[in-house]
């Protein structure tokens, strides 16, 4: 049985949040942020080529990242909706984007390893 992640110590990824999203369950856990940092890391991919459906692709991000504590990744996604919304160059905003993605990804990359 996987042990529990570490506590949270207010990094890239909200561990509280996860917990509880997860009712706890350790093996649900470290399944929820291998998805999470795939799917992360193929939609900053997509995001990079800016497509016409870039809107719904950081929508998707954002409710993702949302969904299990990755909360400046979330507000990245946002920051980005924003600009698009606003009609601004989306370049700045898509590259703290793909920061905070790469920066969670590290930390996801970190976690899992600890087990």
């Amino acid at each position: 049985m996987p042990s529990p992640l570490p506590p949270d110590e207010a990094g890239p990824i909200d561990l509280d949040h996860l917990r509880r999203m997860t009712l706890g369950d350790a093996a649900l856990e470290r399944e929820v942020l291998a998805m999470f940092a795939r799917q992360a890391s193929q939609l900053a991919a997509v995001l990079a080529t800016t497509p016409p459906e870039t809107s719904a692709v950081v929508h998707t991000l954002k409710g993702s990242a949302r969904a299990i504590g990755a909360v400046r990744v979330a507000e990245a996604a946002a920051g980005l909706e924003a600009a698009i919304r606003g009609g601004q160059a989306p370049a700045q905003a898509l590259g703290v984007l793909r920061d905070m993605v790469a920066e969670a990804d590290a930390a996801i990359t970190a976690l899992l390893r600890r087990s």
